[in-house]
Order: C-alpha cells, then sequence, then structure tokens
C-alpha cells in the first residue's frame, strides 16, 4: 500500500491476531464512522478516511489493540457529540483515556517556533497540560504523531498559510518528538514533507541533483554490497545487507553543517548490515575497514553508546571502489526492529499479553520523569522552555572521568553537567577540566568531551548561574536545582535581597512612586513578601520586572489610566493628523500598535498628553474604558517615513540576507536596525524599516513572502 493510500477496515483488521481484538476494532470503526457521518475533511473525502489512516499507520507500527482503537476514535470527543464517558462506556478507561490525552495534545501544534514571552499565561498554562499528559502514557505521542503525519500528507489541501503553519510546527514539534520516540521513518517523512513546503526551491534543487546520478549511485552501492556480501560470507556472517535511501532534509543539514555541497556529503552513497548478533557487528565492521579506507573523524558506536532513544548501530563512512565515498551502517536484527518501531516496538502486539521490557521501562521513566520534574517551574512559560530545550533540542554525550556517558541538550556548560551527576555536585562546583584541561564554567560541551568537575566544601552557588544573560546554564534541571537553593535560604535574607533589587529595577526605570504591592500583583502574588522572596532568590530576575512594569505602565497609559509620573519613555512624534472638529492639538503615535498612514485610525483623549492616535482595530481601543474620550482623527497629506519592525523567519543559506536587503532596496526603503538570532538551521531576522504608508508596507512584506526559503514574514506591533 502506497504512502497516499488509506487502508480499509479489513486490511487493519488483517494485522490483529485475536478474535476479540479484531471485534474491538470493529466496533470503533463503526462507531467512528457514525459519528463522523456528514463531516469531510478540507480535500473533499469522508473525515472517517482520516481516522482509518491514522489507525491504519498504528498498526503498521504493530500498536496494541488498544491504540488502534483510539485511533479510529481519536477525533471524536474534539469534532463530534461524543463525551469522553461515552467512550469509557464503549471501550473502557484505557481507550477513552488515549482519546482523552490526544484531545487534550492538540495544544502543541501550538506550540510552533513562539518562546515563551509570546505566549499569554492561558495558552503557557494549556501546553503545560499538554506535555504532562504526553508523560502519563507514551501512545498518546504515537497516536498524535500518526494524525500528524496523515495530515502532512494531505497538506496541500490547506490554503498555503495554513500549509506554512503546519509544517513549521511539524518542523519545530513533531518531527523532533518522532526522533525522541525513535521512530526513523516517521521522522524522517515528517521532515521532507515540512520542508518542501517550507523551502521548496532548496528542496526541489536537492532533488533534482539526487535524481539526475540515482540510476548511476544504485549501480555503485549495488557493486559495493555485492563485494561485501561476499567477503561475510567468506567469514562465516550470515548478514541482509541493503542500500539506504536518505531523507532530503538530512543531505540539507549536513551541507549546511558542514558548509559542503551535495556531491561531498558522504552518506548520499549508504548501506545497511544487518548481522545476528553484537560480535559479528564489530567482525564486519574489521571486515568493511579491511575492504574499504575509513575516512578520519567519520566512526560512531552507537552500539557501547546508545542514544537516548534506544538507537543502536555501529556508523562507518569510507572511501569505496572509484574513489567514492560510502556510509555503511551495521546493526543486529533486534537492533534494526528498533531503529524502524522505535518505542513503538515495545507494545507489539503479542498473543497471550504484552512482554515487559525492562530497558524500554526505564526509557519512558525517564523521559516521563523529565516532563514531571520540568512541572516544579513555578511560571509556565518556563516550563514549556524547560522541556522544549530539554526534549526536542539536538543533543551531547559527554563522558565522566569515569566512562559513564551524560546525555545533555546542545549548548549545556559544565554546570549543566554537574548538576545532571548529582546535586551537591553542582552546588559546590567551582571550576571544571574539559579533555584534562581547564574551561570557564560558561564552556560549551561537544560530543566526546570528557568532564570533570572540581568542587570545593564550602561552596555554594552563584546567582550570576541562573542569570540568562550570562550563559552559565543551559538546562531546566541545573536551574530548577540553583533556584531551589537559593529558595531553602534564610527567607529573610532573601525577602531584603529582593527589595533592593525591585527597589534598584524600579529606581532605573524612574518609577519610584510605584508600589511594591503593585510590581507583586503584576505577577500574581498576593503577598509582597513572598514576591521579595521570590526575587531574592532568584525565580523572578530583574529583566523580569522591567519587562512587565514597563509593559504594564503603557497598558495604562495608552488606556487613559492615571498613574504616577514616570520618566517618559520614546515615543515616535506622530505625522500631520486632522483632528475633526478642532486643530492645534498635540498628537503621537501610540506605542502598542504603531499605526502608519493608510491604516484606520482614531484619537484618545489623554490627560495633559494631547491626542494619542492609534488603529482601529487595536486592542486597548476595543477595551477602552471611557469610548467618549475617542475622537475620529484623519491622515494628512504630508509625505514622511515611519519606524516599523518586521520580522522574518527562514532557513538560514548563502546570501539570504543580501536577497532581503535588495527587495527592500528595489522598494526604496531604508534600513536603520537589524538583528539576526540563529536557532540550528533557521534564522529570524528582526529589522526596522522606514515606510511610507500601508501601501507599501504591504508590498514589502509580500515580496519578501517570496524570498526563497523565507517562511514567515510579520509586521511585530510590539
Amino acid at each position: 500500500m502506497s504512502k497516499q493510500q488509506i487502508p480499509a477496515i479489513e486490511e487493519i483488521l488483517a494485522q490483529i491476531r485475536e478474535v476479540e481484538g479484531q471485534d474491538m476494532v470493529r466496533r470503533a470503526y463503526e462507531f467512528a464512522a457514525t459519528a463522523h457521518k456528514g463531516q469531510f475533511r478540507k480535500s473533499g473525502a469522508p473525515y472517517i478516511q482520516h481516522t482509518l489512516a491514522v489507525a491504519g499507520l498504528l498498526a503498521e507500527l504493530r500498536m496494541d489493540v488498544e491504540t488502534i482503537v483510539a485511533g479510529l476514535l481519536h477525533d471524536v470527543v474534539e469534532d463530534c457529540d461524543v463525551s469522553v464517558e461515552d467512550l469509557v462506556d464503549a471501550f473502557g478507561p484505557t481507550v477513552a483515556g488515549l482519546v482523552d490525552g490526544v484531545t487534550k495534545l492538540q495544544e502543541i501544534n501550538r506550540l510552533g517556533r513562539m518562546g515563551a514571552a509570546e505566549r499569554d499565561e492561558r495558552e503557557l498554562e494549556s501546553l503545560r497540560k499538554t506535555f504532562l499528559a504526553m508523560a502519563r502514557d507514551a501512545r498518546v505521542m504515537l497516536i498524535k504523531l500518526a494524525d500528524r503525519l496523515h495530515n502532512m500528507r494531505t497538506l496541500d489541501a490547506l490554503p498555503p498559510d495554513r500549509q506554512r503553519r503546519m509544517a513549521r510546527e511539524t518542523m519545530e514539534i513533531h518531527a523532533p518528538l518522532a526522533n525522541r520516540l525513535g521512530i526513523w521513518s516517521w521522522k524522517g517523512e515528517l521532515e521532507d514533507r515540512a520542508f518542501r513546503c517550507l523551502a521548496p526551491d532548496t528542496y526541489y534543487e536537492i532533488a533534482t541533483q539526487l535524481a539526475a546520478r540515482r540510476a548511476e549511485r544504485e549501480a555503485e552501492v549495488e557493486q559495493h554490497v555485492a563485494l561485501l556480501q561476499h567477503h561475510l560470507w567468506l567469514e562465516g556472517l550470515q548478514a541482509e545487507i541493503t542500500g539506504r535511501p536518505k531523507h532530503i532534509y538530512s543531505i540539507y543539514r549536513k551541507m549546511q553543517r558542514k558548509q559542503i555541497p551535495l556531491e561531498r556529503v558522504y552518506d548520499i552513497r549508504a548501506i545497511r548490515v544487518i548481522v545476528d548478533t553484537v560480535p559479528d557487528c564489530y567482525q564486519a565492521l574489521g571486515i568493511v575497514h579491511s575492504l574499504w579506507t575509513p575516512i578520519p573523524g567519520e566512526f560512531d558506536d552507537y552500539i557501547a553508546t546508545p542514544k537516548e532513544n534506544m538507537y543502536q548501530s555501529l556508523h562507518t563512512a569510507v572511501v569505496g571502489m572509484g574513489g567514492k565515498t560510502l556510509e555503511v551502517q551495521i546493526r543486529t536484527h533486534y537492533m534494526h526492529h528498533i531503529a524502524e518501531y522505535g518505542i513503538a516496538a515495545h507494545w507489539r502486539y503479542k498473543e497471550g499479553g504484552r512482554r515487559r521490557d525492562r530497558q524500554f521501562e526505564e526509557k519512558i521513566a525517564a523521559l516521563r520523569a523529565q516532563i514531571e520534574a520540568r512541572s516544579e517551574e513555578g511560571d509556565a512559560g518556563a516550563f514549556v522552555e524547560a522541556v522544549r530545550t530539554d526534549l526536542f533540542e539536538d543533543r551531547v554525550y559527554v563522558f565522566t572521568p569515569k566512562g559513564k556517558i551524560i546525555d545533555l541538550p546542545a549548548g549545556a556548560t559544565p554546570i549543566d553537567f554537574a548538576y545532571y551527576v548529582h546535586t551537591e555536585i553542582g552546588h559546590r562546583c567551582r571550576g571544571a577540566k574539559v579533555n584534562g584541561r581547564w574551561v570557564p564554567l560558561d564552556y560549551v560541551l561537544r560530543t566526546g568531551d570528557q568532564v570533570e568537575i572540581i568542587t570545593a566544601k564550602r561552596a555554594v552557588p552563584s546567582r550570576d548561574w541562573i542569570n540568562p544573560a550570562l550563559g552559565y546554564v543551559k538546562t531546566a534541571r541545573a536551574r530548577s536545582k540553583i533556584r531551589r537553593w537559593f529558595r531553602q535560604q534564610d527567607r529573610e535574607q532573601n525577602i531584603a535581597l529582593g527589595r533592593a533589587i525591585l527597589e534598584r529595577e524600579l529606581k532605573r526605570l524612574g518609577l519610584t512612586g510605584m508600589s511594591h504591592e503593585a510590581v507583586a500583583g503584576l505577577f500574581g502574588y498576593d503577598k509582597v513578601e513572598d514576591f521579595l522572596a521570590a526575587v531574592g532568590f532568584g525565580d523572578v530576575n530583574s529583566q523580569q520586572i522591567a519587562a512587565r512594569v514597563v509593559e504594564a505602565r503603557q497598558r495604562e497609559d495608552e488606556a487613559g489610566l492615571e498613574v504616577p509620573p514616570v520618566v517618559p519613555l520614546p515615543t515616535e512624534a506622530a505625522p500631520e493628523i486632522h483632528v475633526l472638529g478642532t486643530g492645534g492639538l498635540l498628537t503621537r503615535l501610540a506605542r502598542c500598535c504603531n499605526p502608519i498612514p493608510g491604516e484606520p485610525i482614531v484619537g484618545y483623549v489623554t490627560r495633559g498628553r494631547g491626542i494619542t492616535i492609534h488603529r482601529r482595530d487595536c486592542s486597548n481601543v476595543l477595551n477602552v474604558r471611557d469610548p467618549e474620550r475617542l475622537i475620529e482623527v484623519n491622515w494628512g497629506t504630508q509625505v514622511r517615513t515611519f519606524p516599523v519592525l518586521i520580522s522574518v523567519l527562514a532557513y538560514d543559506r548563502a546570501g539570504l540576507l543580501h536577497d532581503i536587503s535588495g527587495v527592500l532596496s528595489k522598494e526604496g526603503i531604508n534600513i536603520t536596525a537589524l538583528n539576526v538570532t540563529r536557532n540550528q538551521n533557521l534564522s529570524t531576522f528582526y529589522i526596522t524599516l522606514e515606510v511610507t504608508d500601508i501601501g507599501q508596507l504591504g508590498r514589502v512584506l509580500a515580496r519578501i513572502n517570496k524570498v526563497p526559503n523565507v517562511i514567515e514574514v510579520q509586521r511585530q506591533t510590539r
């Protein structure tokens, strides 16, 4: 069956051995068909086809009956007049719990690439519940991934903006999750389909180059397979050897990471060797290296040091026949089974019940503990960022002096390592050696580093360690333990320190008239002492205080509320604006919405500061307390430029900034400020432009959106 075909219910039933299981799946299909009757997908297909596709994907993974049933029913609570209680009555609490978990997981697709500061508290709290639901039963994640995979296969039915949004969510959340669960085939397909949507020019450029010489490469691989098969046979090794296809996004990442052209990517030609035992793996490796020259630095032993998602294999790259590079993977049949099915391999449906797998259970327990431990983060935003960092980012594998492997997120430091090993080692850390050499505590660890922590008996954590601007700590685990240490110190001392920090920050902002109680209220604290203690032990830092206070001050200012006098922040003077019925009044542009000529506007009469000009759709205008103070205004005819901040999210490539600048240059638009942030292969450009009106801004946004590799371009109003 091809990836685009929808399985019939009979095909799913054929993969289930027990009659009772078949009956349950058949009942679930009939239940779902009735519930979704009259519902259609954007493609026009009956909705039941989607649920069949999800169940079919789960059956291909050989999941247990309850998971397949939940796959058939995964949307009935959200989209139909069906309750969780109805499912409990019809299919039992386990199936109902899985469906309920998937329903809660619908919020995960909103995580995307948004940072915590960009989401409101309700959204963040929803995401907190999402991850915790995920931790309770890993099968929920598999159902959600199957749902997303089929949605990506039918992506063309959606409008372009929704296609890009879904592709970005897939790349940021679902593909990394599939990787974390070890389901390589799903990970590769999710990445390729998302990449094709987000960067079609780059995708098809690589695909075209691969297709142009596919027959030649396949012939070369067959020659290597035949030669290796013969030599393994001579040594008495039974092995299955096949060519291994490489995913386009994986090739792209390797090209970007190593800054090399396609022809220099070693694993365009790749073979996989499957043998019976672990000793056979190493014997086969020796034969490979005797036949062809190994490439230095391209050998990885994931048998001795398995990946966190349970993946095991030997990887090597060699210079083969005709000087062609070749990647070789060597693994046992059991390792191959784990590599193909990942976490799902341990739920394989088996007559007479499920097998116990202690290693698997330990991995799941660790994953669950990793998520639930982050729930100690007091702030929902911090929790979401912690989970995303610890679970979805790339990993590094480092060693203790005794050779134990420690798995940390990319970017981790010696302090992160110390707290991973033991809390007390972290608290008493005073220095670090990497590979026998002293390094600073903000040194970024790399895979293969051997790390030794130097401790002192009377040492204590430093507050600098939890200052995000200083880069001492990457992981939420370390940050949480440091904060807990400060929290457990003398409360009165923390209150005094917190008061000093708060007063210093308010003085810096020119807000000395603002009460401590008012600031505490902005952070949801009922008692000011609790808030000051939180500041003292580092749960709330000075940057957060400044951001929250300035935002509240601005919101009150724009709403026309009476507030204590403050040192004014820089404000853009208003252009020529006609105030209907009067003249000669001072006007200024609102900072909350930054209107520009051509946009519908309205004036708000402030107390003593003239008229503030807002966009008509500004949330502060829509929620104004004194509507009688709104006044009609029009743009004048004087031509001038206005600063506008835009953000451009794109897959990184050579010449990208040049192409974006070229679009702006053709429009005659000046750039007054530019900042760039990077995360793996993604770049976000924050550009301040000078435009004359909304029409010019609209044109330039549309043209930037057409630049190859650009994912999203947006106007930023705050």
